[in-house]
């Protein structure tokens, strides 16, 4: 198969400026390419955090290096970046809108994923489709997908490889016979969906030749919408080359800076600050464990998502759940077993996973949960949430620790087995089957079942 060029579209883009690049016009939005070798990382830009961005670039990079792509371009939601930025082989295109149809489209797209994660009734966005801030929702989708199709009269692309619900709209949108993927990153429950949605969602879905689902349970409940397009389950995935095992004394200094004494036992939560993270259910385990187990801290790493980042859509549901956190800790009497580290950058964030005991993904619900397979790479055992995608590649005491949210004592339990003084066997049997398990959420099982999946569906 010659090379393929692309297209590919996310809501949250690969790179987030802290300032506006030297020399560009007009608010950052110059009709010049940026180059990003000319500019310096946590200075003038920073790579978003979140499993989308940090799933899809590896990927691109390496269907770049190997030639199944010659030529990839990526378009985003970046009000504050400039228009065009050049990353090696990678054209990075930038789309912005003004402030007040940011609220609309913001209201919208976290209703829709308040309802899919089940966090609202279903009644409460009965009317959603056609509301006021809807059309501020179908207005980005449609100016996203206007910006596609001019880069596709100028680049020919053989295939557009749509990312997540926010901008599920473009691929109806895009005036064209091409293959178009679309890939849904968050849970998805056909029963969950409320009645009034279902007849433009499966519109929508309809768009698409393929649907790419993070789990096989999504995929078969999926099937209750009978979409004209395949399915296909693909599992998320991560490059292990950018994890580093940083040395002792790297570790010993990133613990100290942080406030982690050498005899504390450390418990690793890292998400962002929603309450669908579930960082609550984290602190009240603590709390019942804090009087048994006195070494034991919690450590939570984490900010907002690029919708509550002030380079993003500067919502502020993140700061508000911190807020609330730290109220339930200071209530709890755990003020010096909690620790809040904000964002951090990937060698603290490796530093952390080589120092903690365990990690937990205590997710209400959680579209797959990419950290579990972080763990898995620094050998660290897990505890994972029943509710998150990647619960279906656990076995039970072999690779990883089940727990339902529902029952915050279950959390307890497995926590217990974890800390008990012979809880040694245990701890490296899970290490070690879940470095295996890892391998399933590869960037290589990735580059082979997405080469796979873009040769059929561009030969069709």
């Amino acid at each position: 198969m010659p090379p393929l060029s692309i297209c590919i579209n996310t809501q949250t883009p690969l790179v987030q400026f802290l300032r506006p690049p030297v020399g560009d016009r007009g608010e950052g939005r110059g009709r010049e390419p940026v180059d990003l070798a000319q500019l310096t990382e946590g200075v003038d830009y920073r790579v978003s955090p979140g499993g989308v961005t940090r799933m899809v670039y590896p990927l691109v990079r390496r269907l770049l290096k190997e030639r199944v792509l010659d030529r990839a371009h990526w378009v985003a939601l970046n009000p504050h970046g400039p228009a065009t930025v050049r990353l090696g082989e990678l054209t990075l295109h930038n789309v912005s809108i003004d402030s007040e149809r940011m609220a609309g489209y913001g209201m919208v797209k976290e209703a829709i994923w308040g309802r899919i994660h089940e966090l609202d009734r279903a009644e409460e966005h009965d009317e959603l489709f056609w509301s006021e801030a809807f059309s501020e929702y179908a207005y980005y989708n449609r100016i996203t997908a206007e910006l596609i199709q001019r880069l596709d009269t100028e680049f020919d692309f053989d295939a557009f490889y749509v990312h997540d619900f926010q901008q599920l709209a473009v691929g109806h949108m895009l005036g064209t016979l091409k293959p178009k993927i679309f890939r849904w990153h968050i849970p998805f429950d056909a029963t969950s969906i409320p009645e009034k949605w279902r007849a433009l969602l499966s519109t929508y879905l309809n768009s698409y030749d393929v649907l790419v689902m993070s789990a096989r349970r999504y995929a078969t409940s999926l099937k209750a919408f009978r979409p004209t397009g395949r399915i296909l389950k693909l599992y998320p995935y991560v490059d292990p080359d950018d994890y580093s095992i940083p040395t002792a004394d790297l570790v010993a200094e990133t613990a100290r800076r942080l406030g982690l004494a050498p005899t504390d036992e450390v418990a690793l939560v890292v998400a962002r600050m929603d309450p669908i993270k579930g960082q609550d259910l984290a602190i009240e385990a603590l709390g019942m464990l804090a009087e048994k187990y006195p070494a034991l801290k919690l450590v939570l790493v984490g900010n907002g998502s690029f919708s509550g980042s002030a380079a993003g859509l500067g919502l502020s549901k993140s700061a508000v759940w911190r807020s609330h956190l730290e109220e339930i800790v200071k209530a709890r009497g755990l003020e010096a077993k909690v620790l809040f580290t904000g964002h951090l950058g990937q060698a603290d964030l490796d530093a952390l996973y080589e120092r903690c005991s365990f990690t937990l993904l205590p997710s209400v619900q959680e579209g797959f949960g990419l950290v579990t397979v972080e763990s898995w790479l620094h050998g660290k055992p897990a505890i994972i949430t029943e509710r998150a995608g990647i619960a279906e590649l656990v076995r039970n005491g072999s690779n990883g620790l089940l727990f339902d949210p529902a029952d915050p004592k279950s959390l307890v339990r497995a926590m217990r087995l974890l800390l008990d003084s012979r809880a040694g066997r245990l701890r490296s049997r899970l290490a070690r089957n879940g470095r295996i398990t890892a391998r399933k959420c590869s960037l290589d099982a990735a580059e082979e079942g997405e080469s796979k999946m873009l040769a059929e569906v561009t030969e069709a």
